[in-house]
């Protein structure tokens, strides 16, 4: 009653009206330029991202800001190597003579990891639970997986417990990511990786994974390629319950096991066979970067960002739509990263100097964001905080505004400060079992040290509360989460979006003039 009472009494509160009036219209004006299929999907070192660059440093120019890549440039280039796997690749599991009706693109996902040819026949299978190493959690301990493939369970032992066992409960750890258990799997010894897919523990449906099947991948571009791991993979989470059944095991009993500290990774009566090609290619891409100079602290910074990239041109859907837009997912945060500068340009100069970076390749693993935190053009160490803005689903005006990854920074604070200003309640992020706080561009700054803030609007909206908001994101995950679907909708009102920029202006505001940084509330576990 005491909450509800608080958040009646927010919502009454006479709102703080900014001085720059934040625009759903410019928002969604940018966003539909930058989602139009001129822009081909904005892929980087692809057909869109010329006209991509040429648009951002426009804007930024034209918002007021300066160049801040180097000679004078709104460019900071990001060496990338682009994979492409090449069409006939394949993937089998026999299982106890019987073979799982394995159908890449449709059931199952396969990505190679070496460029050239790979083959890999009838490599011994294991189950190796959650594949998590951490938390007192080993399940390679002792366990010879060199020259197998390993079965993997998603998300890490806590999600679905109901209990702490060592991790965070529900909300994912760094160790529960999948990138990271593959790593661990390699690092054992195992030539391969499946993930068994469920919606809750992937946080995703299966069909947002066999809808990129066949998109390119990239890496940076000083990678070193090598080791024995060769292929990492997804299948349908029925196979999966297949495949545990042929050693005894249902998916209950087989999570109860890999939950216990002392789980070891157990033979599987299957073997996996797996070929394809990857052709490596090297290319530079390019984060465009401006700045506004501060006054009297110009020495430090404020990053504001949002990945300009989308996932480019693949294999056509149904309709024969081989573009994937990527209208919300990242026109929109884009956008309101222009209309942030717009507002901090329009206004009196913060004493710490604000940086604004559209970064490259975020859907390709954080790279250009991750490039720019190991070559800042400004010093991580007088960069006080991250600002990211990676809105997830357009919505119409919302009630509040969900924080990602609470609990770590005085941000967030800064961030209640600015919600109450405009009317609005911060509220948990409502499924923390995604890992939401790993998985954008703000994450590679707080690996590094930096207080690094995510949020995005709230799902409660002023018309239809949150039965409405929760139907809308529903169906962009089911349907068009990275898909061609994710294009301008005719009843889009990038009215959220305006929301989410002006609330990220007030956090950089109060950061940029105040004399004390922020910092962190709890220690990172990254």
């Amino acid at each position: 009653m005491r909450t509800l009472l608080l958040s009646a009494l927010l919502l009454t509160a006479p709102v703080a009206a900014a001085p720059f009036s934040f625009s759903a219209a410019r928002i969604g004006d940018d966003v539909e330029t930058l989602a139009s299929d001129a822009f081909a999907g904005r892929g980087p070192g692809e057909v869109g991202e010329a006209q991509t660059l040429a648009f951002l440093a426009a804007r930024l120019q034209a918002a007021g800001l300066e160049p801040a890549g180097p000679q004078g440039s709104w460019l900071h280039s990001v060496p990338l190597i682009r994979l492409d796997r090449a069409p006939g690749a394949a993937l089998s599991v026999q299982m106890n003579g019987t073979a799982l009706p394995i159908r890449l693109g449709e059931n199952a996902t396969l990505a190679l990891r070496l460029p050239g040819d790979m083959a890999i026949s009838t490599a011994p299978m294991v189950f190796a639970g959650f594949g998590v190493v951490a938390g007192g959690h080993d399940p390679y301990a002792g366990v010879d997986v060199a020259g197998k493939v390993v079965l993997l369970l998603a998300g890490d032992p806590d999600g679905e417990a109901g209990a702490y066992l060592g991790f965070e409960g529900r909300r994912l750890t760094y160790a529960g990511r999948v990138g990271i258990k593959m790593a661990a799997a390699a690092k054992a010894g195992a030539v391969g990786a499946i993930v068994l897919h469920e919606d809750f523990a992937a946080s995703y449906p299966l069909a947002q994974l066999v809808g990129t099947e066949r998109v390119a991948q990239m890496v940076p571009g000083a990678t070193t390629f090598g080791g024995a791991f060769r292929f990492a993979s997804w299948i349908e989470g029925g196979l999966g319950q297949r495949l545990l059944a042929a050693a005894g095991l249902d998916l209950a009993r087989a999570k109860a096991a890999a939950r216990k500290a002392d789980f070891r990774a157990l033979p599987l009566p299957a073997t996996a066979t797996a070929s394809g090609r990857l052709t490596a290619t090297p290319f530079t891409s390019y984060n465009v970067v401006g700045k506004l100079p501060g006054t009297t602290q110009a020495g430090e910074t404020v990053l504001f960002g949002a990945h300009w990239d989308a996932n480019g041109q693949g294999v056509a859907d149904a309709k024969g739509d081989a573009i994937r837009n990527g209208a919300i997912d990242n026109a929109t945060g884009t956008a309101e990263l222009i209309e942030v500068a717009r507002a901090f340009a329009a206004g009196p100069r913060p004493a710490r100097t604000l940086v604004f970076a559209a970064w490259t390749a975020e859907e390709k693993g954080l790279l250009g964001a991750e490039h720019y935190a190991a070559n800042p053009l400004v010093p991580l160490a007088s960069t006080v905080a991250v600002i990211n803005l990676d809105p997830h689903v357009q919505l119409p005006r919302t009630r509040s505004l969900e924080l990602i990854g609470g609990g770590r920074t005085t941000l967030e604070g800064d961030l209640g400060d600015a919600a109450k200003a405009m009317g609005l309640v911060v509220v948990p992020e409502p499924n923390p079992e995604a890992g939401w706080y790993f998985r954008s561009d703000h994450f590679p700054f707080a690996r590094l040290g930096v207080p690094a803030l995510a949020f995005r609007a709230g799902r409660d909206l002023v018309t239809g509360g949150v039965t409405a908001g929760q139907a809308l994101i529903d169906d962009y995950n089911q349907r068009c989460y990275h898909q061609p679907c994710d294009e301008l909708g005719k009843g889009f009102t990038f009215e959220a979006a305006a929301q989410e920029a002006e609330a990220a202006w007030r956090v950089g505001l109060a950061v940029a003039n105040r004399w004390q940084k922020p910092g962190w509330t709890a220690q990172p576990k990254f």
